[in-house]
């Protein structure tokens, strides 16, 4: 499974607002172009139009990753990734947040994944993502797919020059190399300061989470305000 960005993009936004934002899930057309182009929590930052969102679940569909439901009025889409990928709860949201921000440090994946799992340490993050990794794949690979069987979901990188943490990125799009982008405003601070009256890795970690928080708040207002911009 070779997913385009847009197609990770769209598969990462589903998962976020099933989980997050109930109430409005499935999403239509305009809910999931909105969802897709926010300006936070994205890495990248992308503007995709209606067609690159059709396009893209159109494949997902084919994959099997997506399905279309109807009500009274506009169709409406949802993902099948938990059930085709066979992911567990702790699984789904780690995976989503790799989607949607790029390869993350487990610091940073449990700071901003409060509102898709609550991971109470950081031993629980890197067992998930260890897990992730060690899936089996076929022995034969025309074998027809089964969920038991898809493969290592997540690898570990290289650690990056002057980088107290390695980062992980999905394995989604094909194989991840270390280049790939940056993982947001936090990839750069150190784990803990040198100095201790600047602050502490509890400070920081305080600091993450609140980010985190903000961040998904200013996304469900954009998200909110765009959808109801487009259908005035």
């Amino acid at each position: 499974m070779q997913l385009s960005p847009n197609e990770i993009r769209v598969l990462g936004v589903l998962i976020e607002k099933e989980i997050t934002t109930p109430e409005g899930y499935p999403l239509s057309l305009n809910a999931i172009q909105a969802a897709a182009n926010q300006r936070s929590s994205r890495d990248p930052v992308l503007s995709l139009d209606e067609e690159d969102i059709r396009q893209a679940l159109h494949s997902l569909h084919d994959l099997g990753l997506v399905t279309p439901t109807r009500d009274a009025r506009v169709p409406k889409y949802e993902h099948r990734a938990r059930i085709v990928l066979n992911l567990r709860r702790d699984e789904t949201a780690i995976l989503c947040l790799l989607l949607l921000r790029g390869p993350q440090t487990p610091g940073e994946l449990r700071a901003r994944s409060d509102r898709l799992h609550t991971f109470e340490e950081l031993a629980s993050v890197t067992a998930t993502l260890d897990r992730l990794a060690a899936r089996p794949a076929p022995s034969n690979p025309e074998a027809p797919f089964t969920p038991d069987l898809t493969g290592p979901l997540t690898t570990i990188l290289p650690r990056q020059p002057g980088a107290r943490e390695a980062r992980y990125a999905h394995l989604l799009a094909g194989p991840a190399s270390s280049s790939t982008q940056t993982s947001g405003p936090l990839s750069n601070v150190p784990a803990q300061a040198s100095d201790p009256g600047v602050v502490t890795a509890a400070d920081l970690a305080d600091l993450r989470s609140a980010i985190a928080s903000l961040e998904q708040r200013i996304s469900d207002l954009e998200t909110s305000r765009s959808v109801t911009v487009a259908g005035e």
